[in-house]
């Protein structure tokens, strides 16, 4: 009776998985259309709608095709920026206006190049940073993390759009999200930091928020600053310098060290430097973290996220750091 039972489980398991990988064929996908309701699990509409606030820079962060804190933010500031009601709630009207912005597929295919298989990559990174520092780069583990990263999808969801893919060979077509955001905005007035919402917001000047980020802001031990600051510079592909005088938890070394260039790098793949000093605006190596943990006193950022901010700022942009929520998801 048991093994009959097991037996089953693992049929309905499997045939589970079977539907699953059925609802997330590229039509399906492409198709989709409002339905009310909270979905479960992953949704075709939900990721659609994912793929279209992305691209609308909107960001919902990292794209997993499920509802979260993020994706929620997302939706509101949308509905916020469009004289919507902004609850964070997937609406019909919402919906309306989201699949206005882009007539296309959101689901494309990609066929890897020898670049994206070749590397170099970095097999294993510690967990500790003082370990970290002796490592000669800090570049992808592998060609899976490199290809979900360049189309802001979890590896996980990349790997159920693609069941029967290998990541490693060149020549691969793969199915992928479009996430193409087009040219950033020539000029932003200001970048808002709202701490308690846990979101970056590029303003005009007007004070309209024309991208929204979700992000992780500071933290009890050591809390981001208030008031206002400017950008002083952009690095890209910065190296990561620790002063003990920071004491973050975990680390043990009175020593400062330095921690070598690229995208699993601490402060990621770019680096917004702000007059304050010490603090920066900046990418991170775990994409999956981003608004639901905290940062030590940065303000920390998807890799695609602070790159697309990095493209509007410069020097002297006034960044304005926000200790209460703005009503109704507007920047004020």
């Amino acid at each position: 009776m048991v093994r009959f039972l097991v037996v089953v489980a693992v049929a309905l398991g499997i045939a589970c998985g079977v539907a699953q990988a059925a609802r997330l064929e590229p039509d399906a996908v492409n198709q989709a259309q409002f339905r009310e309701g909270e979905p479960k699990g992953v949704s075709p509409m939900l990721l659609k709608a994912q793929v279209l606030l992305d691209r609308a820079r909107f960001s919902p962060g990292l794209i997993d095709g499920r509802v979260s804190q993020n994706f929620t933010k997302a939706v509101a500031a949308f509905q916020a920026a469009n004289g919507l009601p902004s609850d964070g709630r997937l609406t019909r009207e919402t919906w309306d206006k989201l699949a206005a912005t882009f007539a296309g597929p959101v689901l494309t295919t990609y066929e890897t190049t020898a670049k994206d298989v070749r590397g170099p990559f970095t097999r294993r990174i510690p967990t500790r940073m003082e370990s970290m520092a002796h490592l000669k780069r800090l570049d992808y583990r592998n060609p899976r993390e490199k290809l979900a990263e360049r189309f802001h999808i979890s590896e996980q969801l990349l790997g159920m759009l693609n069941p029967k893919a290998g990541f490693n060979k060149a020549g691969t077509t793969l199915v992928v999200p479009d996430v193409g955001r087009g040219d950033p905005p020539s000029q932003i007035a200001s970048v808002e930091v709202d701490k308690a919402s846990r979101q970056v917001r590029a303003l005009d000047a007007s004070g309209k928020a024309i991208a929204v980020y979700p992000a992780s802001i500071g933290s009890e031990e050591k809390p981001a600053p208030s008031g206002a600051a400017e950008v002083k510079r952009v690095v890209h592909n910065p190296t990561y310098h620790y002063n003990p005088k920071f004491a973050f938890k975990g680390v043990k070394t009175k020593h400062p060290f330095t921690i070598a260039k690229g995208p699993n790098n601490p402060v990621g793949s770019v680096w917004i430097d702000l007059s304050i000093e010490s603090y920066g605006i900046h990418g991170t190596p775990d994409p999956g973290k981003i608004g639901t943990t905290y940062s030590h006193g940065c303000i920390r950022m998807t890799n695609w996220d602070a790159e697309d901010l990095a493209a509007m700022v410069k020097p002297g942009t006034k960044v304005d750091f926000r200790d209460e929520t703005a009503q109704d998801g507007q920047a004020q």
